[in-house]
């Protein structure tokens, strides 16, 4: 298996034959699949299943994959990989924004399938042992910001009293700012905080999944995540209730 333990996986897809191709393809690694073949369905599996990873196409009868993805994010935070023959940027940059964990352009090959799978898997191992991929990460422990506390060891986060649902994703980026002490943290090292398993990730990326991060934080009156033109990111801590 390619670094990652046996996953129950949400296969969606409105053509059989793709959803037959993946999964005779996750099978061979020991995955166990669950189907839906349009939005309503998936979002049902979903609840009633309880999937590791979901695995979703855009392009689909009902709602849409956005829509999904954003109903999907509602009811928890398992990761999410969009498969889509959709390869413009601004489909990419819109699913990343609502929620999405990574992207997957059709067609694509066994191996790279499996290994954006392993990806987005370590990535979630990752944020529940506090190993995040920051650099000058020292040993797990409760971090604080005004309100804000993180517990990495623990993935939780809450203002207050008041629990954060983050994503991995949001929950890497948040700890890179706390840790960073209300210091700059510059555009390029926050992504790699953000995807730590991406060789060059995308700068584009960080602006929706950091507009999703401020809009949580602003809805318990946390800590303001200040944007620096062109340069970075800060965390801007409240008084601690």
């Amino acid at each position: 298996m390619i670094g990652t333990r046996p996953l129950r996986i949400l296969v969606v897809d409105d053509d059989p034959a793709m959803v037959g191709a993946i999964t005779a393809l996750v099978g061979t690694e020991g995955h166990q699949v669950i189907t839906a073949y349009d939005g309503l369905t998936a979002v049902k599996r979903f609840r009633e299943e309880r999937p590791d990873l979901v695995l979703l196409d855009l392009a689909m009868p009902g709602p849409d994959g956005f829509t999904v993805i954003g109903q999907l994010r509602a009811s928890g935070n398992v990761p999410v990989l969009v498969v889509s023959g959709e390869s413009a940027e601004a489909a990419k940059v819109k699913a990343l924004g609502i929620g999405a964990d990574d992207y997957l352009v059709k067609p694509f090959g066994k191996q790279e399938l499996l290994a954006r799978i392993s990806a987005v898997m370590r990535r979630v191992d990752l944020a529940g042992t506090g190993r995040l991929g920051v650099p000058g990460d020292g040993a797990p422990g409760v971090l604080t910001a005004g309100s804000l506390t993180l517990e990495p060891a623990r993935h939780e986060a809450r203002v207050g009293a008041m629990p954060l649902g983050l994503t991995p994703t949001e929950f890497r980026l948040l700890e890179a700012l706390v840790r960073a002490g209300g210091d700059l943290v510059a555009h390029h090292r926050l992504a790699r905080a953000g995807w730590p398993a991406e060789p060059d990730p995308d700068l584009l990326w960080l602006k929706p999944h950091l507009a999703r991060l401020r809009a949580k934080l602003e809805a318990v009156g946390g800590p303001r995540i200040v944007a620096v033109r062109s340069v970075g990111y800060r965390i801007e801590a409240d008084e601690p209730a």
